[in-house]
């Protein structure tokens, strides 16, 4: 299956996930230009167009995604568009978030900071950014 970046260009795109399964752990970084399920443990920075993290998965790393639902646990910050915090999920790290929705019973230690795409690019907000947005692989 074939679909149009932000250039009008063709990429090739598939219609399933990309899974961290349970029980599996990685160390390491992550990109994808898709969408990706971890249910396992990584240990790492995760970079990916739509992310879910299911209630056995956990992130010890930086995430950054243009859509990121957590039923799971992140250790770490996360960056994206659209932000939502199921009632399983514990985030210890500053959610970065165009949109959040955050469910009774979700955990979060940290910051909420609203960006949107004027903000991504203000100077005044680097101390926010962590190097894994600098190099965005």
């Amino acid at each position: 299956m074939f679909s149009k970046d932000k250039d009008g260009e063709e990429r090739l795109t598939s219609g399933a996930p990309s899974l961290l399964s349970a029980g599996m752990q990685v160390t390491g970084d992550i990109a994808s230009d898709g969408e990706v399920q971890i249910d396992g443990n990584l240990s790492g920075d995760i970079r990916c167009a739509k992310l879910t993290i299911g209630e056995t998965g956990r992130i010890n790393g930086s995430v950054i995604a243009d859509d990121c639902l957590v039923h799971g646990e992140v250790i770490g910050q996360i960056r994206s568009d659209a932000v939502t915090l199921s009632r399983s999920s514990h985030v210890e790290g500053d959610v970065l978030h165009d949109t959040l929705a955050i469910e009774p019973g979700a955990r979060l230690e940290g910051r909420c900071l609203r960006l949107d795409k004027a903000d991504a690019e203000d100077p005044k907000l680097d101390h926010l950014i962590t190097d894994v947005d600098r190099n965005a692989f």
